[in-house]
């Protein structure tokens, strides 16, 4: 079976590893000149099986107006003339209550679990390295109302059996001995002990490698100008310097670029691109350093250990396609990683990005089969790609191959946009 994969980001490369897998002859396209430049170039290298829920919670239409006053903006909006945008922040601001919440979290938990669970086989079998660690994610909390409103996650956490610590200040020090100096600025925290880290950009490019040694044509440089379909069914793919390439099946796993490309064969998803922030800098001094990943409740933003390098990334910018990184626009991560880890890393040596998360106004990724037999979708996961990528790849590549996933796909597929 021929299939082509559109996108060679952690998400379409984990999708062409399991096609491979199961013998199917898999080519992926991609504008860019390698894997992994886009989305999963620099994030925040969490891999967040604990903390999988969706933005749109109860209570935060509310929080974001006050995020918006603060100094250090974890949220920022620009007021564009974009009835796709604002349709999408109505949309998300709809699913913003209990009921909606608790159906989002579980599908998203469904994914992000499985993702968990079928991780370490890929990575026993392909022998990758990408700075990898189990230590689990540290929510610091720097005020008691947010350790008291943790409450809520801890008895979700319960539900969906992901297992979690709640620490006192010395707690968090035992497992983060960095924040002995700076004790004085959090009061707690809560473990969850499952999270794992790693690259992502060296994963997605190593596991490309693999891939190219299982027989997965990689055609970089290759933009996609159109989806053609005939007969109620993909016919081919054109191509800015190939032409129209064809296959038996295809899957679009282009991120937050997916709807510019569905939209004109009626395929309306709404995915819309939130732009995130990081900077990575190299370690000065191991103790002073964090060991895992710091996620500071206040300011939203992670501080993730990587061997050598510590990654910084958080904030939330609503702005359209804009992949401008300005001269402040990391002023709030660098602050972060200022503010809590002083000794452990060279600021002066941070080196900044910025990158679309592809958003639902649910949280939830789109997955599986389209309204056309032959073509399927694996886009969405927000800022969960990473965290989704190896259990929405290996499920969707099932889907497409004809079999049954080991996953529900209830509540997964376009088909709830309806």
């Amino acid at each position: 079976m021929k299939i082509i994969v559109m996108g060679a980001g952690v998400i379409g490369v984990t999708t062409a590893y399991y096609l491979a897998k199961q013998g199917a002859q898999v080519t992926v396209l991609d504008r860019q000149p390698g894997p992994g430049l886009e989305t999963s170039y620099a994030n925040a290298g969490e891999l967040s099986y604990g903390m999988t829920s969706p933005w749109a919670a109860p209570g935060i239409p509310m929080k974001a107006v006050k995020w918006m006053f603060m100094k250090r903006k974890p949220l920022f909006i620009w007021p564009l003339i974009s009835p796709t945008m604002w349709k999408w922040g109505y949309d998300m601001v709809r699913n913003c209550n209990p009921e909606s919440y608790r159906i989002n979290k579980g599908r998203m938990v469904r994914i992000s679990n499985y993702s968990r669970d079928v991780m370490p086989e890929l990575i026993t079998d392909t022998g990758i390295e990408y700075d990898g660690r189990e230590q689990g994610t540290l929510q610091l909390f720097r005020t008691q109302k947010q350790l008291a409103g943790s409450q809520a996650d801890q008895d979700i956490l319960s539900e969906y059996d992901s297992p979690f610590e709640v620490l006192s200040p010395d707690g968090c020090i035992a497992v983060e001995p960095a924040l002995a100096q700076v004790r004085e600025k959090f009061v707690g925290g809560l473990r969850l002990t499952a999270d794992r880290t790693g690259d992502c950009r060296t994963f997605t490019i190593k596991l490309a490698e693999i891939c190219e040694a299982m027989g997965v044509e990689f055609q970089y440089g290759q933009s996609i100008t159109e989806i053609t379909i005939e007969n109620n069914r993909v016919a081919g793919i054109e191509t800015e310097i190939a032409g129209r390439l064809t296959a038996d099946a295809y899957v679009c796993a282009l991120g937050s670029h997916a709807p510019r490309l569905l939209n004109p064969t009626g395929i309306r998803l709404p995915v819309y691109p939130v732009k995130g922030y990081s900077v990575t800098l190299p370690v000065t001094d191991d103790a002073m350093a964090p060991q895992s990943t710091i996620m500071d409740e206040t300011y939203k933003v992670a501080i993730t250990r990587l061997g050598d390098r510590i990654r910084v990334a958080g904030q939330a910018e609503i702005a359209g396609y804009s992949n401008r990184l300005g001269p402040h626009a990391t002023d709030t991560v660098r602050h972060v990683i200022g503010d809590l880890f002083p000794k452990g890393g060279d600021l002066s040596k941070a080196e900044g990005w910025t990158g679309l998360r592809p958003m639902t106004p649910d949280g939830t990724p789109v997955l599986g089969a389209s309204r056309y037999s032959n073509l399927f979708l694996n886009t969405g996961h927000g800022t969960l790609g990473w965290t989704m990528a190896c259990g929405s790849g290996r499920a969707v590549a099932d889907v497409v191959l004809g079999k049954t996933p080991e996953i529900s796909f209830e509540g997964l597929t376009a088909e709830r946009y309806a």
